[in-house]
């Protein structure tokens, strides 16, 4: 089994928001992204897909995007990103999901030897503290991050990789330790895949590794339309 990751696809089929008026590089990359991935990707692939998945602000105007996805090949695994308002509860999410689509909250999922984990995170600290209404969901993700990296530790095997999805990077722009850097250490954690981050001039690595963790940044425009191979 291969893994792949991808995120931010900003769907919008229900309501179409062309995402071209942010640079000629989003001109048709859901035709580029879905070409790479029919290249790439079998039946027995994962594809984890770390947040902002659709512009839809409820389940049923997101199906059509959440189809789109379920037409292609492999086991996709989705977390919420900061866009995704149709997100609601977790019971809803995965009753309405496509087969072979599943979303990881608070929790983890185990493929094979793999176990995905996961949270969507939030904007931390950077020369100083965050305003007051940033530090609550900064640490609220904290506690969700903790949630599900609990989860992991009931059903981890020695044999197992542990891959962890956030929406939002889990540092600041220097790479320093944070909250959920220090969890992702302490629970040992091998891999962390994320997105968020965008634009013609973004300078982030697609990887590095730092605390004995790979870390895979996967915006969607940032790797030119095409997954990344994890695993």
């Amino acid at each position: 089994m291969k893994v792949f990751a991808i995120s931010d696809l900003h769907l919008s089929s229900a309501s179409p928001k062309p995402m071209d008026i942010f640079g000629d590089g989003w001109t048709d990359y859901w035709d580029v992204i879905r070409a790479d991935w029919r290249e790439k990707v079998s039946d027995d692939d994962l594809v984890l897909i770390p947040g902002d998945i659709s512009w839809a602000m409820t389940i049923p105007e997101a199906l059509p995007d959440l189809n789109e996805i379920a037409e292609l090949k492999g086991k996709k695994v989705l977390l919420r990103g900061n866009h995704d308002y149709w997100w609601n509860t977790i019971g809803k999410v995965r009753g309405v999901l496509p087969q072979n689509m599943f979303a990881i909250q608070n929790d983890c999922m185990r493929f094979e030897n793999f176990i995905v984990c996961g949270s969507r995170g939030w904007t931390c600290p950077d020369r100083g503290e965050l305003p007051e209404h940033d530090n609550k969901i900064y640490l609220r993700e904290a506690q969700r991050l903790k949630l599900s990296l609990d989860e992991v530790q009931k059903i981890r095997t020695p044999s197992d990789t542990v891959i962890c999805m956030t929406h939002f990077p889990p540092f600041n722009v220097r790479r320093e330790d944070s909250e959920y850097t220090k969890l992702l250490i302490r629970y040992n954690v091998d891999t962390v895949v994320y997105g968020h981050l965008h634009g013609k001039d973004c300078r982030a690595d697609l990887f590095f590794s730092k605390f004995g963790i790979r870390f895979f940044l996967t915006s969607t425009d940032l790797v030119g339309h095409k997954l990344t191979q994890i695993f």
